[in-house]
């Protein structure tokens, strides 16, 4: 078997013979991965670079934008940057993203985690069962649900009324806050099982060391539980953020971004732009900014990471 040093030491002629043969060998294995690679490309580069393109131009479905698409440089931007039912939109799933991801979904998977750890197996297996059927029903399914449970006639306001308050509109008083609780509803359960896979990592004596030192419920939880689960924590923020950013069907069929846009978050208004009223190139560019404002919150999870996690 030839060493490096024998390579060095081969002739020139026998040095370019073994350099060539290394070469075709190295191309006979890419050879498989040609297909995956063109597939790749075709269907994710594609659409990026053309998303990209659209951007800049005045790509519409009807109207002189489709007859003759042109060029349009940085207008997009500057049209939605000055717009200001699009820094309503940014507002308003801000709001939606803050209340349902980042602290509904990522506190009630907390608190399911710890008490399904706690619960005796039937209990476990009940709740568990519940909460994953919702997380795995269909976006429009959940939105059709929880829309007749806030509907003026249904079962939110039953239930109020029967035991002596009175009944609320959410759907018409509060949307972006009826949305982000059927967000959390249906959003829990990916949180739950995050958090229940980080707890059974933690090692038993831990929290027996902690007991003889004297520390509480209150105490273990904040100074062992929280610590140990910030790995945890800061992955699944980013995952609920970005998962959250980009819900469309729930608050479709919910709302439909009303009334008077007070639950339109981007993902709506981007639709709104791009499709009701046909302006692609304006619609796209909203699209990219809403792209951007998720690689920002995903460098501050990143940030909130151990550093020997982010290697």
């Amino acid at each position: 078997m030839s060493t490096a040093a024998d390579t060095r030491t081969a002739p020139e002629p026998q040095r370019r013979r073994r350099t060539s043969l290394g070469n075709r060998l190295t191309a006979a294995r890419a050879l498989p991965m040609l297909p995956a690679a063109v597939l790749l490309i075709g269907f994710m580069a594609g659409p990026i670079i053309y998303s990209l393109y659209l951007a800049f131009t005045d790509s519409a479905i009807r109207g002189e934008g489709a007859a003759d698409t042109s060029f349009v440089g940085l207008s997009n931007f500057t049209s939605a940057l000055t717009d200001g039912d699009f820094w309503n939109s940014v507002a308003l799933t801000l709001v939606f993203t803050v209340v349902s991801a980042v602290i509904g979904q990522n506190v009630l998977g907390v608190v399911l985690a710890m008490l399904m750890e706690r619960a005796n197996r039937v209990i476990t297996f009940l709740v568990t069962s519940i909460v994953i059927a919702a997380w795995i029903l269909p976006e429009v399914v959940a939105g059709y649900l929880l829309y007749t449970f806030f509907a003026g006639e249904g079962s939110l306001n039953l239930i109020l009324t029967s035991i002596g308050l009175p009944g609320q509109e959410l759907l018409f008083s509060a949307p972006i806050i009826a949305v982000s609780f059927a967000n959390i509803w249906r959003g829990a359960a990916f949180s739950m099982l995050v958090y229940s896979a980080a707890l059974s990592s933690v090692p038993a004596d831990v929290y027996e060391s902690a007991s003889i030192d004297g520390a509480g419920p209150v105490r273990r939880f904040f100074s062992v539980t929280v610590p140990l689960l910030r790995p945890a924590i800061a992955t699944n923020l980013m995952l609920t953020t970005l998962q959250t950013l980009s819900v469309f069907g729930l608050i479709f069929i919910m709302t439909g971004g009303g009334p008077a846009r007070q639950s339109q978050t981007l993902p709506l208004y981007m639709y709104e732009q791009a499709f009701s009223y046909g302006q692609l190139g304006y619609g796209t560019a909203v699209a990219l900014l809403l792209l951007l404002i998720g690689a920002v919150a995903s460098l501050i999870y990143l940030r909130l990471l151990p550093e020997d996690d982010k290697r």
